[in-house]
């Protein structure tokens, strides 16, 4: 539980920024549902709802995400389904149920970085960028790395850059935090994979080559040398160990699943 002393209905990003400026207790609400979950004395609590944010814009190039899009629209959205497959609705589909999804932000999914986050994942996989309201448009890989600050994440822009991801994860029961998430990325100069949940924040690894990907023993190999580049974490969900030996079949799993799309095309 928390308290806020103020609401603010934000006018203009630059109203918000102002605010997010002068204080780390003045907080973006985004879908206030992680959030609420913390104990802490909120001073203004910001609102960007009024901030046309919601919005999924397809381009020739790629698709401008606004931060107050919901996991639900990223669920639904046709233009996302008929480029990229299921891989939204695979990354969402398990977060609690639709009313959360319904509330739940790309911005408040992807801004904390939380190491948990099917969101972080796909969107990693996806080559994906994040545009500041100070700081301009960043690369996701390099947003993981930085430090907290007060800036405010608008948009994400996700690539149109022909891309074949396969999306998998593992949990404990069907609406639980993943034990871990994994994404195969395969693209024109070859394969990359992503290791979320670890419980870490996700990571690429794109060192790993993998020319043979139709034979087994190739596979294998692919996933054990990508896994040991990967540092896992215990918690209670999982040990090192156990995360470890779930990445090898995860991506062992994604790649044939790429695999089969390929030949039914």
């Amino acid at each position: 539980m928390y308290t806020v002393k103020n609401y603010v209905l934000a006018g203009s990003l630059e109203q918000a920024a102002e605010l997010r400026q002068k204080s780390k207790n003045n907080v973006i609400i985004g879908g206030n549902l992680w959030l609420k979950m913390g104990h802490r004395t909120i001073q203004n609590a910001i609102d960007l709802s009024r901030l046309e944010l919601n919005q999924i814009e397809e381009e020739e190039n790629g698709f401008r995400i606004g931060c107050m899009v919901t996991l639900r629209d990223l669920e639904t959205h046709r233009g996302l389904a008929n480029y990229f497959g299921d891989i939204f609705q695979e990354a969402v589909r398990h977060i609690v149920g639709v009313q959360f999804r319904n509330e739940a932000t790309v911005g408040g999914s992807i801004f904390p970085r939380f190491g948990f986050s099917d969101v972080l994942t796909v969107f990693l996989a996806c080559g994906s960028e994040v545009e500041l309201y100070r700081g301009g448009r960043v690369a996701l890989a390099d947003f993981i790395n930085m430090p907290l600050d007060n800036d405010i994440l608008t948009h994400m822009y996700v690539p149109k850059e022909g891309r074949k991801i396969c999306y998998e994860s593992f949990r404990q029961t069907e609406t639980d935090f993943p034990v871990l998430t994994c994404a195969v990325i395969k693209k024109q100069d070859g394969f990359e994979t992503v290791l979320g949940a670890r419980p870490k924040q996700a990571l690429l690894v794109s060192e790993v080559s993998l020319s043979c990907p139709e034979k087994r023993e190739e596979r294998e190999r692919y996933a054990r040398q990508v896994a040991e580049k990967a540092e896992f974490g215990s918690n209670m969900r999982g040990s090192a160990q156990y995360r470890a030996a779930l990445a090898k079949v995860l991506i062992q799993r994604g790649l044939e699943r790429l695999m089969e799309e390929a030949t039914c095309r």
